[in-house]
């Protein structure tokens, strides 16, 4: 028996609808972004950079600062070329990648890179000192480690989640997965 779209009801891999691949990806986005920016305006209205809480007996730092860069700082002088590639990889995800996409765990992650990335860009493109050249708002901070914000986590998290399908579980957007044979052929 075939449901919608060819693929076997109960077959243990079947694709998912295309609305519910949209709907997951576009929900965590949005709730991705939301949190980002709403805890952005938190740090600013409420830390002070001279003065930062420490929180969990050290373990996290809230401290402020305005970030030209990329993570750890670098390309501090890079600000235009990374709001360009950042608005690229948004189009490349959103064009792209997450029409092709029919699996809940790419869904997943493919949401959680859109809210780091929207995350981010947005303050490329509004915050001082300009259109492109904005500075984007980091203040967490792990002892030895450096100071960012809730959609680089989403970055962070989505990059994971997307190593693990590849490499671990073995599944493409499409959902197609690879059998051991075939990624060893790969490798």
């Amino acid at each position: 028996m075939q449901a919608a779209g060819g693929a076997a009801i109960g077959a243990p891999h079947a694709p998912v609808a295309r609305r519910l691949i949209w709907t997951t990806a576009l929900t965590i986005a949005a709730v991705g972004y939301a949190l980002d920016q709403v805890t952005k305006y938190l740090a600013i209205t409420y830390l002070d950079p001279a003065d930062p809480p420490v929180l969990l007996g050290g373990l996290l730092t809230l401290q402020l600062i305005f970030n030209p860069g990329a993570a750890f700082s670098m390309g501090e002088g890079f600000t235009v070329g990374l709001t360009v590639i950042a608005a690229a990889a948004l189009v490349f995800v959103l064009a792209w990648l997450l029409p092709r996409t029919r699996h809940r765990g790419w869904s997943v992650a493919l949401g959680l890179l859109l809210a780091g990335i929207l995350g981010n860009l947005t303050d490329r493109l509004v915050r001082p000192p300009g259109f492109a050249h904005g500075h984007v708002v980091d203040f967490l901070q792990l002892p030895y480690f450096a100071i960012f914000n809730v959609a680089d986590m989403c970055i962070t998290f989505a990059a994971v989640a997307i190593i693990w399908l590849v490499a671990v579980a073995g599944v493409e957007p499409s959902g197609r997965r690879a059998d051991k044979a075939e990624r060893a052929a790969s490798e």
